[in-house]
């Protein structure tokens, strides 16, 4: 089976990660931006960070045959620091136009505050503007509030339900986000929030329609094989291969894919890998020797 992680932070992540990825039938990947853990303290960390989205990373993917996008906001956390904020709002036009941007997020609430909120609403209006999808961060304290309040200001601004991913579900919002006609997505993780087990049972009680696997993993403790993983544990338990596709893998590309930059092709049709390219110069090896493949990836 192929895979698609639409919600993976690989800037945190190593190689072996992308080379595990692969060959677990990992195909295509999604990178949020998102907080570094730290706050960035100038513009300038923004804009190095958007743009190892759209140039080093996609490189790097590349080479273990896997086809990287991205989403490019700013997250709830730092909106929190305005006067930087006002200085990434400015930056972002900059950067979604790109070819590997699919989304504007991961963007939403963390505390809840009139600046998150702020900043929130004005990168719902350049979604509006640009005919973009969005992509949102729900809060982890208070979390079933916030992902209501996330969804009804998305309406306040006019956005189609269909087009807007509302992410980090969990059981007691998953009704509530398809109710309302909104993709429910749901971050794996190995010790907290969704595990593997709670994920079968959602898509047992709900189905597949509308609801997105993803892993999140990230610089803490995660795991960015969590997607094959809970698909492996569908199957196990009785769940359709139909429901594990849709869930696993269709689903996010169709959610992703409207704007026409992330399509099956990408994949199905790629180049085989050949780790004699450079990216500035840089190589991924570190002195092993370089795989070429002859034949194209199927």
């Amino acid at each position: 089976m192929m895979f698609i992680d639409p919600h993976v932070h690989m800037t945190s992540r190593t190689t072996d990660d992308y080379e595990a990825m692969a060959a677990a039938g990992v195909v295509a990947l999604i990178e949020p931006s998102f907080w570094l853990g730290q706050p960035r303290t100038q513009v300038g960390s923004f804009q190095d960070y958007f743009s190892s989205l759209v140039g080093w990373e996609p490189f790097r993917a590349s080479q273990f045959g896997i086809k990287h996008y991205c989403t490019i906001g700013l997250n709830s956390k730092e909106a929190n620091n305005e006067a930087l904020a006002e200085q990434v709002m400015e930056l972002l036009p900059l950067y979604l136009h790109k070819e590997n941007v699919v989304a504007i997020g991961e963007i939403g609430y963390d505390d809840q505050t009139p600046a998150e909120d702020k900043y929130f609403r004005a990168q719902l209006e350049l979604a509006k503007e640009l005919d973009m999808t969005v992509q949102v961060h729900t809060p982890h304290r208070d979390k079933k509030a916030g992902t209501i309040r996330s969804m009804e200001v998305c309406l306040e601004h006019g956005l189609d339900p269909a087009n807007v991913i509302i992410d980090h579900n969990n059981e007691e919002t998953v009704k509530e986000v398809l109710d309302r006609g909104f993709i429910a997505a749901f971050t794996i993780y190995p010790k907290t929030k969704m595990g593997n087990e709670r994920m079968v049972a959602v898509v047992e009680k709900f189905g597949s329609d509308n609801i997105i696997v993803d892993s999140s993993a990230d610089w803490g403790v995660s795991d960015p094989l969590a997607v094959p993983k809970t698909a492996s544990l569908m199957l196990k338990r009785g769940i359709s291969r139909e429901d594990v596709v849709k869930t696993c893998y269709s689903n996010a590309l169709k959610a992703f894919g409207k704007n026409g930059k992330m399509k099956e092709s990408d994949w199905l049709h790629a180049e085989g890998i050949n780790q004699t390219r450079l990216y500035n110069d840089n190589s991924v090896l570190r002195g092993q020797e370089p795989r070429v493949d002859s034949d194209k990836i199927s």
